[in-house]
């Protein structure tokens, strides 16, 4: 198939371009690839290699992604492609994230062929995830257009890493997005994920305001991440910013791609991050990559009723109607 020019670029003399669709603004001559792997510069144009190129479409819990608190119990088209934007030395999907574009190792899937196999699958939409789904902009746009016109439900999981004049084109019709918050230190980000901490923080804010439901992973790196005073930042900064409302998920790692001297991540760890965001006033938080009874579970932060019970990535119980506690009728800021 034709490979599509991209949307979000600038072109300069001798044949050179700008992709401005992150903050990394790639400067790149002819032949040359960005970062992500999978824009590149084809005679003085930008083309877009992940167009229609998913690697791995299947149909997913929406827990998976994790989304806790959006149509929790249901089920959803997940797509991702080649190539992402920021550069994690423990990346848990390094395969297709760091990989170059292999046009044989994809099934060219037009937008309206996403469509049809995410009615035909009985799921609510579309989650763009698995690699990161703004280096296929242009893909995310076309599909979730049309998702929208279907009824369908558009969800990005994503590393937050765009270019702020592109985010509200980009995120035009995407209804929920789990963002993949870090570390609150651009130290950390600088020398762990090759990017910047503040771009991250400005889309959180930005997607909040747009009315994207947002949902906030923070995954726990032992001696890297996971002190008190990180936690304690992090959740403040959390509730200070976007509200103590957010649902926030504390993630397990496991020894993986560049970093693999780092032992997983304990459930004491886990516990103490969860303890500490609570002490500090947020409603909804959860703990993954472990095995989990009450710290999978949603409670009413009213009345303290059991909302949702999980079972792994299985809701056993749901004791939500019209985003209301059956028990005690208070809003518990969940989209069903």
């Amino acid at each position: 198939m034709e490979i599509k020019e991209a949307k979000y670029y600038k072109t300069l003399n001798n044949e050179e371009v700008v992709c401005t669709l992150c903050p990394r603004v790639c400067k790149l001559k002819p032949g040359e690839l960005g970062f992500c792997r999978v824009r590149k510069n084809m005679g003085g144009k930008l083309y877009t290699l992940a167009y229609g190129r998913p690697v791995a479409v299947h149909v997913d819990p929406i827990e998976k992604k994790p989304l806790y608190h959006f149509f929790p119990g249901s089920r959803i088209l997940s797509i991702g492609t080649f190539g992402c934007n920021l550069g994690c030395l423990f990346c848990q999907n390094y395969d297709i994230a760091r990989a170059e574009y292999r046009a044989n190792f994809s099934r060219y899937l037009k937008p309206e062929e996403i469509i049809e196999a995410s009615v035909n699958y009985n799921s609510i939409g579309i989650a763009y995830t698995y690699n990161e789904p703004t280096v296929f902009a242009e893909y995310v746009e076309d599909i979730s257009s049309l998702a929208r016109e279907k009824g369908l439900k558009n969800v990005m999981v994503t590393n937050g890493f765009i270019s702020k004049r592109v985010l509200k084109e980009v995120y035009r019709y995407i209804d929920a997005a789990n963002v993949d918050l870090k570390s609150m230190s651009s130290e950390f980000y600088r020398r762990y994920c090759l990017g910047e901490l503040n771009p991250v923080l400005d889309a959180i804010i930005e997607l909040k305001s747009m009315g994207v439901w947002v949902e906030i992973t923070n995954l726990l790196i032992p001696g890297l991440n996971d002190g008190h005073k990180d936690i304690d930042k992090l959740v403040s900064w959390i509730i200070n910013s976007i509200g103590d409302r957010v649902p926030l998920h504390f993630s397990a790692f496991y020894p993986c791609y560049q970093m693999l001297d780092r032992p997983r991540t304990s459930k004491s760890v886990l516990d103490m991050a969860r303890e500490i965001a609570l002490s500090k006033g947020m409603k909804y938080v959860y703990e993954g990559n472990v095995f989990t009874t009450e710290e999978g579970n949603t409670y009413c932060p009213s009345c303290g009723a059991l909302l949702v019970e999980r079972s792994y990535f299985d809701v056993v119980r749901l004791n939500v109607k019209d985003g209301r506690c059956l028990k005690c009728g208070n809003d518990v800021d969940i989209i069903c």
